[in-house]
């Protein structure tokens, strides 16, 4: 019973369109779209060599503060790539 409740609940936002990208969403994944994905797959790879690299030569607390760039470059790249895949609102094109 609570199931079907639910599903006519995500029903209706779904069919919800009232719900648009502010102006700095769309501007911000109209620059982030024109990166290559790539890019911040190297970004975070690199990271965490540079990371690696300082850690070897005893710079621990410097490894520390590169390595946890990694995961925020990674993260970028997912939103890259899903901006260029969906875009902004479809209902805008």
């Amino acid at each position: 019973m609570a199931t079907k409740a639910m599903s006519e609940q995500v029903k209706k936002v779904a069919a919800n369109t009232d719900h648009r990208e502010g102006p700095v969403a769309r501007t911000i994944e109209e620059q982030t779209a024109k990166l290559p994905s790539d890019l911040f797959l190297w970004a975070g790879l690199g990271a965490m060599g540079v990371a690696f690299a300082l850690k070897l030569v005893k710079r621990d607390h410097l490894s520390l503060f590169i390595g946890q760039w990694a995961a925020p470059f990674l993260i970028m790249g997912l939103y890259n790539k899903v901006v260029k895949v969906e875009g902004h609102d479809k209902v805008d094109k």
